[in-house]
């Protein structure tokens, strides 16, 4: 639901109607003012009228959704996505709600109001969170005031059939993934120094192997990418029977530039390809062979998520991605999907019949749920 009136219209119909809001299984709301939704409807021609249009939501928009989340009692599925964070604080909505749900998108602030519908929640099986206030972080006011309330705190069983977890802060992977049958898991570093993220890593492992499942697919995103910080997080995910036995999926890892280990007919001996896979003399040569090495570790590896921004010049041509996601298989022949990853363009390889093809077809955000 996208325009502003006819999410009115509809949450009324549900509010009114017990026979149809029973019928509901699946909603997606978009917490969008009228001039946004009207503006990415009808493209940049409307940026002006946009802007100065109305950027508030109706008065009454989330109290009409509360009524509708109220009455649908069997709702398994909800999506709330949120345009700004002056729309973020209505997790209040959920209080009422009585539906036990499969999966939830949930752009809302991490309170009190959320947690307590979280704790609720025993049918949940894959959660996405956008928000999330570590308990133990919150700071004391210096100056005295109003008695506030307790930190939110989740409770160890609520959602206990809990399989994939996306979030943008790896700290609520750290306290939701123990004693949860986790398997899929993406998140964000967020530290940003170096000794903090180490720590930050070490943390986020050392929980994801408290999952009372082998992880399958691990996506974890990074502010910067270095070839060091890679290495040592693929050892510490190879280290674990947990984190490695099962893994199908990862990303997103530095490829080390230096190395000459290539495969057969993709490069053509191009000075450009060549150029490509020269050391570095601020590299060892051996770099990527200890990488393909610690990769060797996963034994059912399908698809990785490589880093090549730093290769000077990078790798741009169909045959130069073929080429090197052929020197990968040559040690871990179970990869039958290679993304490289340059600035944030995502370029993916695809095996099919033992031929290395460009995939312009796979939608990259979803590998991580799929393989």
């Amino acid at each position: 639901m996208r325009n502003v009136q006819e999410t009115l219209l509809l949450c009324r119909t549900l509010s009114d109607t017990a026979r149809i809001a029973d019928l509901v299984d699946a909603l997606t709301v978009y917490a969008l003012a009228e001039a946004e939704a009207s503006g990415s409807e009808e493209g940049d021609s409307d940026d002006e009228e946009t802007a100065s249009g109305s950027q508030e939501l109706p008065q009454n928009y989330w109290s009409c959704i509360a009524r509708a989340l109220e009455q649908a009692k069997n709702l398994r599925y909800l999506n709330i996505h949120i345009a700004d964070n002056s729309n973020a604080g209505a997790a209040w909505v959920l209080g009422k709600c009585t539906f036990q749900l499969r999966g939830f998108h949930c752009d809302l602030n991490w309170d009190n109001h959320l947690v307590s519908f979280l704790n609720k929640q025993t049918d949940l099986n894959d959660l996405y969170l956008l928000d999330y206030l570590n308990p133990s972080n919150v700071l004391t006011p210096a100056v005295e005031g109003p008695t506030t309330s307790p930190s939110p705190r989740l409770s160890s069983t609520s959602f206990p059939l809990l399989s994939t977890l996306e979030c943008t802060f790896s700290e609520a992977a750290v306290a939701i993934t123990p004693g949860r049958p986790i398997t899929r898991l993406k998140t964000c570093f967020s530290r940003t120094r170096l000794d903090e993220k180490r720590a930050e890593m070490t943390e986020l492992l050392a929980k994801v192997r408290e999952s009372s499942r082998p992880l399958r697919a691990l996506d974890i995103a990074d502010s910067e990418y270095t070839t060091t910080f890679s290495m040592e997080l693929l050892s510490l995910i190879v280290a674990s029977r947990a984190t490695s036995l099962e893994l199908r999926y990862l990303g997103t890892l530095v490829l080390p530039i230096s190395g000459r280990e290539v495969s057969g007919d993709c490069f053509f001996h191009t000075p450009k390809l060549q150029a490509l896979l020269t050391p570095r003399p601020y590299e060892s040569p051996s770099k990527r062979l200890r990488f393909y090495g610690l990769l060797m570790r996963l034994p059912r590896i399908q698809c990785i998520e490589v880093e090549v921004s730093s290769w000077v010049p990078p790798p741009s041509s169909p045959p130069a991605f073929r080429a090197l996601a052929s020197e990968m298989r040559l040690y871990t022949p179970s990869v039958s999907r290679v993304v490289f990853v340059h600035d944030f363009d995502r370029t993916i390889v695809t095996v099919v019949d033992g031929v290395c093809r460009m995939d312009n077809d796979a939608n990259y955000e979803l590998l991580w749920r799929d393989t």
